[in-house]
């Protein structure tokens, strides 16, 4: 083959190539755009979230927790058995409770009892089963008030220990004073100065006299004693 021949045949090559050239370079930039895509975190496919536990993360025996206020104050003393902590709503199931309650602002406390529990981790917010007791004593508040005892019994109680709310699907025996009802199903709220009783009702309405066995509420606040 000669020189001329050769020369031909290579022109002709190049020519070739450089109609491909465009189509290769898209197809090169194409390949990086896509290798740069699966590399990039904001790009890669998802992963699967992490199933939320549903049983419990941990337990506690014989325990004892305290919260308090921004003041440090004494807010909320919870005593329990046996505890188990459940991770996906953060709520505590608690066997024989014991819950104790500070209104700092008024000057007393509330108590709850129950053989079973189900409080936030906060136990602002109760629900009592079981022999469930709601108690506050009577007791003079720091305006000077006397405030009668007021009680609740139930086998279900939904307990509201800040809003000073009851409420109960369950047969329920109220004492307020020297009054008690017994009822089908109760709504009870201090807050809105309402209470609602459904079913068969009945019990004894006595007006008001004075405060008996009142306890004030000592100044150290004193915690609640576990059980021996």
């Amino acid at each position: 083959m000669t020189r001329l021949g050769a020369g031909h045949l290579l022109r002709q090559g190049w020519d070739r190539i450089t109609i491909y050239l465009p189509m290769l370079l898209m197809l090169l930039l194409a390949l990086g755009t896509y290798w740069l895509m699966r590399s990039s975190p904001l790009f890669a496919t998802p992963r699967a979230e992490k199933e939320v536990r549903r049983d419990p993360d941990y337990e506690m025996k014989r325990f004892s927790v305290k919260t308090f206020d921004q003041e440090g104050r004494l807010k909320t003393e919870l005593y329990g058995e046996q505890a188990w902590h459940y991770p996906h709503n953060d709520m505590l199931e608690i066997r024989d409770v014991r819950i104790r309650n500070y209104n700092i602002e008024r000057g007393y406390f509330t108590t709850a009892t129950a053989m079973r529990a189900i409080t936030t981790s906060k136990a602002t917010e109760v629900e009592l089963v079981g022999q469930a007791h709601v108690l506050r004593p009577a007791v003079v508040d720091k305006q000077g008030r006397a405030l009668p005892r007021v009680s609740f019994r139930s086998e279900y109680l939904h307990a509201f220990l800040d809003e000073e709310r009851v409420t109960s699907n369950k047969p329920v025996e109220l004492i307020h004073g020297e009054s008690r009802i017994e009822a089908q199903s109760l709504n009870f709220s201090k807050f809105d100065q309402v209470i609602e009783l459904r079913g068969r009702v009945r019990g004894t309405l006595l007006p008001r006299g004075p405060v008996s066995e009142i306890q004030v509420l000592p100044p150290e606040q004193a915690p609640v004693s576990p059980r021996p």
